[in-house]
């Protein structure tokens, strides 16, 4: 029987998952991914978790917990930072400990460390650490690694794409019209591509008729350098990523309007929505719908939220279509 490795459905596994999958199953291990989030599934990271906790972390917990009987492993990397002189959040850092010391009966944490910040380290090195937990054949590790690099180069190209991670399409749109409308989601992926707690809203938007767009739609060097306007660099990873996608897709004459996801709770969060916020008043003249959400943030108040922007986008894009005529 092969050894079976559950990868949780939570945090940058929306980024590394082809990867990470990739590079366990060419070393001979069975993957198991946590189910897709649910009420129930959120609630049991609710209870396991301290109320500081933000809603990814808190529900990162839940998946945990769902994996758990299920599998002989739990892959559930100490992720410090993917860039030179950049960090990814603390809580991040912290999450396997947390995890260790507030829920029993978990099977073996892989933890090893993904920490790129200083010149001359390499992802391989975090590939090997795991790689040895399961051979000692560093040759077939080497191929794995290898196999994962070009299943995530392969990812990579979708996103630009598409912007949405492999199961997560939602290429169909419904019968609702959208009037050739383009809208640009900005928020961290574990938020904005997870059905439950986003409510659904890549999907609404699509169903209305709204081509999305979203930071992973953009190359990485393109969301760098638009970040590279700001007087100070973010060390934050992902909210630079963020905000570069901002700046670019409020400066796209094919962009009519812009939505911004923050977790509440979330320091860095904070800080992006500002600068975006300030950008949409300072240099730009398109719509901005800022959404905060929570654990008890009520799907009926988003969905009327987001039919209220829509209208605003409609009678903007209206007004300058008439305006234009003169």
């Amino acid at each position: 029987m092969s050894i079976k490795v559950g990868i949780p459905r939570a945090l940058l596994y929306y980024y590394y998952h082809p990867q990470w999958v990739t590079f366990l199953r060419r070393l001979g291990l069975e993957t198991i991914l946590s189910r897709e989030t649910t009420r129930g599934l959120l609630e049991q990271g609710l209870k396991s978790t301290v109320d500081e906790a933000c809603l990814p972390v808190k529900l990162a917990v839940g998946h945990v917990l769902d994996l758990r009987g299920r599998a002989d492993y739990i892959f559930l990397p100490r992720i410090v930072s993917t860039a030179r002189k950049e960090y990814i959040c603390p809580k991040f850092l912290g999450l396997p400990d947390m995890v260790r010391h507030t829920i029993d009966d978990l099977p073996l944490i892989i933890d090893c460390s993904i920490n790129l910040y200083h010149k001359g380290s390499s992802p391989a090195d975090f590939y090997f650490r795991v790689g040895r937990y399961f051979t000692r054949n560093p040759a077939k590790i080497i191929m794995a690694y290898q196999a994962s690099v070009t299943a995530l180069d392969k990812h990579r190209s979708d996103m630009q794409s598409d912007g949405l991670p492999a199961g997560r399409e939602h290429t169909v749109n419904g019968s609702g019209d959208g009037s050739g409308i383009t809208i640009a989601v900005i928020g961290h992926p574990y938020v904005i591509y997870d059905n439950y707690i986003s409510m659904n809203m890549i999907k609404r938007l699509r169903k209305s008729g709204v081509r999305v767009l979203t930071a992973d739609c953009l190359p990485e060097t393109l969301v760098r350098e638009e970040a590279s306007r700001l007087p100070k660099k973010l060390f934050w990873t992902i909210n630079q990523r963020m905000v570069g996608a901002a700046y670019h897709f409020f400066s796209r004459e094919d962009v009519h309007g812009l939505i911004h996801v923050a977790s509440f709770g979330c320091g860095p969060d904070s800080i992006t929505g500002e600068l975006i916020e300030r950008c949409a008043r300072d240099g730009s003249r398109k719509p901005l719908l800022s959404l905060t959400i929570d654990e008890h943030t009520g799907e009926a108040g988003m969905v009327t939220r987001l039919e209220a922007f829509l209208d605003m986008v409609r009678w903007r894009r209206n007004l300058n279509n008439v305006a234009a005529t003169f």
